[in-house]
């Protein structure tokens, strides 16, 4: 019983000098994710600690950084980065205000792309801008399929443009996996505005009483959900025919649908 005590204290001891070892010999952590002296001696708009743009692409994109700020006065900034950062010293070596956009390119998380606005951009570019533009160009998929490089770049010329204009409340451009979002609602909406407009009396040819009782549900699917987000993120008239179509196919299809089971029932 007293060799078994004599064991199991020796292996605690040794395990407890191990971890005092090993503490005292590892790398202190907030220098491996914090660490000032990353930043470098000559002042750029980027600082690209993760490779995720090329020289060509830096130097171009320095330039245009450098442009736009001494054209508008507004100041963005990127940092890439994976196991290595400047951290917080990022603040004073930009001298980041109310008018800055701190980009930061990350792939360790879910999502490639952070921002730190200042509080002036908020009533040209709002909260739901900024979350709608990381989850547009952040991404996995977007990533997969263009780039870190594609992602930085476009989501910057995306700020730029909009900031010219004056601002934007959402994102412009309509992708076409959104687009496809829009079709559907438009075309639900035009079949819950079909199947409300059967005909419930005799010699009636339309219920509009009934149409008009579910045009709230139709209402949203096709105008708040079918049109909006597509006439005010571009002005091609394309994608807006096509969910109007959707909605009038949808509409007609829900419409006709008991005339055919009944013509079917008679012929039998």
């Amino acid at each position: 019983m007293q060799k078994l005590f004599s064991k199991r204290l020796l292996i605690s001891v040794a395990a407890l000098l191990l971890s005092v070892v090993t503490w005292a010999i590892a790398p202190n952590p907030a220098g491996a994710y914090e660490n000032p002296d990353l930043l470098p001696e000559v002042q750029t708009p980027i600082i690209d600690l993760a490779n995720s743009l090329t020289n060509v692409q830096k130097e171009n994109l320095i330039q245009e950084l450098e442009d736009f700020e001494a054209e508008t006065g507004w100041k963005l900034r990127v940092l890439t980065q994976y196991d290595r950062t400047p951290g917080r010293a990022v603040k004073d070596y930009w001298g980041l205000n109310d008018r800055s956009v701190l980009m930061i390119a990350d792939p360790r998380g879910g999502n490639l792309l952070g921002f730190n606005v200042g509080d002036e951009l908020y009533p040209l570019l709002p909260r739901t801008f900024w979350i709608e533009l990381q989850t547009r160009y952040g991404n996995q998929f977007f990533v997969r399929d263009n780039g870190e490089d594609q992602s930085i770049l476009q989501s910057l010329h995306t700020i730029e443009s909009c900031l010219r204009e004056g601002g934007c409340r959402v994102v412009p451009g309509l992708p076409r996996e959104q687009w496809i979002l829009t079709l559907i609602t438009a075309t639900l909406g035009g079949i819950v505005f079909g199947f409300a407009g059967q005909p419930r009396k005799e010699r009636q040819a339309f219920s509009w009483q009934w149409a008009l009782m579910f045009s709230p549900l139709w209402g949203i699917l096709f105008l708040a959900f079918g049109i909006g987000p597509v006439v005010s993120r571009t002005s091609d008239w394309l994608p807006l025919l096509r969910n109007i179509l959707g909605f009038l196919i949808g509409a007609l299809a829900a419409y006709l649908t008991p005339m055919l089971g009944r013509s079917s029932a008679s012929e039998t």
